[in-house]
């Protein structure tokens, strides 16, 4: 529960309407630990791999008392003045923004500027902020800082300034896609979904995991007709410091180049690599029920991984009623991600958090990573208030003090451009009580729909049958057929559970022959 509580904090990522774009160029802050000569990834390396051969010094969060008490809402009400934006009247094509401390805010981070080379602090002011209906017993002090900061960039050409990535909280980061129009409008505010990390420490187990902090940022200044902006961290735990270079490309679907360098002051249980957080409460296969009027909310509904011996395998996610943990060998893995597959308004109906343009984030190992897992936690959830599903690569070889990690990876956010498998792919997942007519609540019907250009062209006479099996009890009747409507293939089986087992793992894919057609379809079902 500690998990969902951080959680909880991390959802204020970006919940601030665009409030407009310009803050004035920030003079040096004396708590800048930036290195000395010019500044690049390499130096930012040395700094890292420096910090994790000393002791760690957890970071002071003081705040006075009346920031440290602001509620969610207070907090919300402090929004950094539009016409204060940096760079807004350079003409350049980005435009940074910043936010307050305060409220679960406390961290306390760096932001410098690298121009020419050359690295200079953004200054805090409380001028910076309009602070809404708060009102504080006393003047703000010069030297508070900032607890992160937003990017914005014009999707739209001509079009004005939009918020396109966030970095605030532990080492969460948060972009979205170009949305352009839906159903007849345009939406304007950005719509997140997915946090994605730096680094994931001892996820997963019953103790509270270690949360990386990215404390200090650098900069660089873009040139006036640059598409990309190049953002580095200097990252610091208990067990580790690291180096993180993001090349961000804002475009119709957002993507990151990011290179990892991870120094270890000391071994952890489990280290995850391009770790992905987001939220499931409840979808259409779910056996947890709500008295909720939508019928599904969920920020993704499935994992997608992609092996380079051609494999691809689709998981939906699930609210467990317990902490559930599935890891999946991927020996050679050439992505995984966190996919909202489910288009359709009118599958959620909800016409404010438009869960049906959340966007999904694909992460395309750049080079190989070697052998390892892809693992997959889900967390019980009561409220979609939390992000309880969490994914992450992690490396065969255990970690241990003095060693040195590297990974590059490409991470994109997308809408409708997302990877899809050669053959045919899971559309909809559904679960209920067996038969027809009077339904047995004893024994379990699922129904798996595919879909796909190779499937489609099948005539319906075509000998397509299931490879289907199951971790314990018994599947019966299993069918295959074509579906005259709309084309995709329908896959069909009940289900005998044996009650010494739970929860149950099922596996399936389609073939005619010796052909594979589809993905394969892994759901993990628990009893109620």
């Amino acid at each position: 529960m500690q998990y969902l509580a951080y959680c909880a904090v991390i959802l204020l990522l970006g919940i601030f309407p665009l409030s407009g774009a310009s803050p004035q160029s920030a003079a040096p802050s004396p708590e800048s630990k930036a290195p000395s000569g010019p500044v690049d990834f390499t130096a930012i390396e040395r700094q890292a791999k420096a910090l994790a051969g000393r002791p760690h010094v957890p970071v002071s969060e003081v705040l006075p008392e009346f920031l440290d008490r602001l509620d969610y809402d207070q907090y919300r009400d402090i929004r950094y003045r539009r016409e204060k934006s940096l760079w807004i009247d350079e003409g350049l094509p980005f435009q940074l923004q910043f936010f307050h401390r305060g409220g679960a805010h406390k961290h306390r981070i760096t932001v410098n500027v690298i121009d020419r080379g050359v690295s200079k602090p953004v200054r805090y002011a409380p001028e910076l902020f309009d602070f809404g209906e708060n009102e504080f017993p006393h003047a703000l002090s010069s030297d508070l800082g900032f607890a992160g900061f937003r990017i914005l960039y014009p999707l739209r050409k001509h079009g004005p300034y939009e918020e396109v990535t966030v970095f605030q909280g532990a080492s969460y980061f948060r972009a979205v896609s170009s949305l352009g129009p839906w159903y007849g409008r345009e939406i304007s505010d950005p719509v997140y979904g997915i946090s994605a990390r730096g680094l994931a420490l001892d996820t997963g187990f019953p103790e509270p995991e270690e949360f990386p902090i990215f404390n200090e940022f650098w900069i660089e200044k873009p040139e006036p007709q640059t598409e990309t902006l190049t953002v580095y961290a200097l990252l610091d735990s208990k067990s580790a410091a690291g180096a993180y270079r993001f090349v961000i490309h804002p475009r119709v679907d957002l993507s990151m180049e990011i290179k990892a360098r991870v120094f270890f002051r000391q071994g952890v249980r489990r280290m995850g690599v391009a770790p992905l957080t987001s939220m499931f409460f409840h979808g259409e296969h779910s056996d947890r029920h709500f008295e909720d009027f939508r019928p599904e909310v969920h920020d993704s509904d499935g994992l997608l991984i992609a092996t380079r011996d051609g494999e691809w395998v689709w998981r939906p996610l699930n609210n467990p009623r317990r902490v559930a943990t599935s890891v999946f060998q991927a020996t050679d893995v050439s992505g995984f991600g966190l996919m909202q597959r489910d288009r359709a308004f009118e599958h959620y109906q909800d016409l404010t958090s438009l869960y049906h343009a959340r966007p999904s984030t694909w992460v395309e190992p750049m080079g190989k990573w070697g052998p390892g897992s892809i693992y997959l936690i889900e967390i019980p959830s009561d409220a979609e208030s939390y992000d309880n599903i969490v994914a992450f690569f992690v490396p065969e070889k255990s970690t241990a003090a003095g060693q040195e990690w590297s990974f590059d990876y490409r991470l994109r956010f997308l809408l409708n451009s997302s990877p899809v498998p050669p053959g045919g792919k899971v559309m909809s997942t559904w679960a209920g009580a067996s038969g027809a007519g009077r339904l047995d609540p004893s024994k379990r019907k699922f129904v798996v729909d595919y879909a796909g250009e190779v499937l489609s062209a099948l005539s319906p006479e075509a000998r397509v049958v299931p490879v289907l099996s199951a971790s314990s009890g018994r599947i019966i009747k299993p069918e295959v057929y074509k579906n005259l409507i709309n084309g995709s293939w329908r896959m069909v089986f009940e289900f005998a559970p044996d009650p010494r087992h739970d929860p149950v793992d099922f596996r399936a894919y389609l073939k005619l022959g010796e052909r594979i057609l589809t993905e394969t379809w892994i759901h993990q079902w628990s009893r109620p």
